[in-house]
């Protein structure tokens, strides 16, 4: 299904000049994890503070974006220069998963109801393990849409903007978007487990 996961490949062609140049400088595929982390935890403080400086929701959707190009960067270099290690690989999952409960949960801080919010981030944790789960069933780790790590990026961004756009309206409008969301993500984890048995050879 449609995700914009699909656009990476293009992404990483556009981010190749950087690669080149962090890697010159002599960083590493951990350290990009780990910068992507600390811009997640500081993101996620702005967000919550955009509660009463309201031009803050601007800095969300550019953050995301960082974070984003900063994921594929990590992954490029520990491909392209050899130097992958079970530390990057579990910094990475984890880190995936604390950064966005970092940058998501202070949306629930600008909605009129936060439990649609909760939900949100509960299940894209469960949308993440069973993308991880896929690699003890069938060998590969699974990104699977419509929902994955870059739609939500992507989403909360958009839904950053909207609060900065409608002040009044855009926290009524964030319980709706939510659900949907969060269904998108029913969706997401449901393809991710059935491709997994799929390649296993598993039928249901």
């Amino acid at each position: 299904m449609a995700s914009i996961y699909d656009l990476k490949p293009r992404f990483q062609e556009l981010l190749r000049p950087v690669l080149g140049r962090l890697r010159d400088a002599g960083v590493t595929p951990n350290a990009l994890t780990l910068a992507a982390l600390g811009l997640s935890v500081c993101t996620g403080l702005v967000f919550w503070l955009a509660v009463r400086v309201h031009v803050l929701l601007l800095v969300v959707p550019f953050a995301l974006f960082v974070r984003m190009a900063l994921n594929a960067l990590d992954g490029m270099m520990a491909r392209e220069y050899g130097m992958s290690s079970k530390l990057g690989q579990v910094l990475n999952e984890l880190g995936d998963v604390v950064s966005d409960i970092a940058v998501f949960l202070p949306l629930a801080a600008h909605a009129h109801d936060a439990w649609p919010v909760w939900l949100f981030v509960l299940l894209g944790v469960v949308n993440e393990f069973a993308g991880v789960l896929a690699v003890g069933v069938c060998g590969a780790r699974l990104y699977d849409g419509p929902m994955g790590k870059s739609d939500r990026a992507f989403a909360v961004g958009l839904a950053a903007l909207m609060l900065w756009a409608w002040r009044d309206l855009a926290p009524l409008l964030l319980t709706p978007y939510c659900v949907l969301l969060s269904l998108l993500l029913v969706k997401s984890t449901a393809n991710r487990v059935l491709t997994a048995l799929a390649r296993s050879g598993e039928r249901l």
